[in-house]
């Protein structure tokens, strides 16, 4: 059994999260930008359908990202010299949520909502929540979203309509984070997709106390620069 929260509630420790499913911590509560903003620095994440209601989700191993470990294919790298394709910072976070949102193959609806879209954008207006986006043209081509608290980045879903799209996304974060002395990316959950681009599970153990250094770093910026990058600037050196 896992407790229910109602409005004040605190989390549980993240050590009372299930096994099976892994990291399912509790229910309920609400997602108002403080109650996201406390659940991300203690560990802790919303996953849920539209059926549900809000699970707040801890689990272990955790997947993560250390910046220096992202890895860059030779055909990303290739794809990374184009200048086919611009990248912009902030300028449409709903919009790359709505397409992070959309369905997608061999996948059964979407645990990103309009309450969810709603949410996160609250907490882009106060600063937390930043989109990266890679635009071709004037078409919205790929990106990738996540919350951003002192030195820790949380990733939460990305979407690409043109081949890699979503990696130059994530190449452009992994380089502004790698700048601004960040120590980790939270991917989440476990992926074969996310390894291939460096990600490793790492033991709650270790996680959380290295989560609760970084969080309590100052903020660098309550918003991240809205002007574009220029499509041909390569992100910093990164391990192939």
């Amino acid at each position: 059994m896992i407790p229910w929260l109602n409005r004040n509630d605190p989390f549980p420790p993240v050590e009372c999260a299930l096994s099976n499913p892994n990291g399912l911590l509790a229910a309920g509560a609400d997602l108002s930008a403080a109650r996201l903003l406390e659940a991300y620095r203690h560990g802790i994440f919303p996953w849920f359908d539209a059926s549900e209601p809000v699970l707040w989700w801890s689990p272990d191993p955790r997947m993560v990202l250390f910046p220096e470990e992202f890895k860059i294919s030779r055909s990303l790298r290739k794809s990374l010299t184009k200048k086919d394709h611009e990248v912009r910072i902030d300028t449409t976070f709903r919009g790359v949520m709505r397409a992070c949102a959309e369905p997608r193959e061999g996948q059964d609806g979407t645990w990103i909502t309009p309450q969810m879209i709603r949410a996160y954008s609250a907490l882009h207006e106060l600063g937390y929540a930043h989109s990266i986006e890679i635009w071709v043209g004037d078409e919205l081509a790929g990106g990738l979203y996540g919350v951003a608290i002192g030195r820790m980045f949380f990733g939460e879903s990305m979407f690409a309509r043109r081949t890699d799209a979503s990696k130059i996304a994530l190449a452009h974060l992994v380089a502004r984070l790698r700048a601004q002395g960040f120590g980790l990316i939270d991917c989440q959950m476990e992926t074969a997709h996310l390894a291939s681009l460096g990600a490793r599970p790492l033991s709650r153990e270790i996680f959380i106390p290295m989560l609760r250094e970084l969080v309590n770093y100052p903020a660098l910026a309550a918003k991240w620069p809205a002007n574009p990058i220029g499509a041909a600037s390569a992100p910093v050196t990164a391990r192939t």
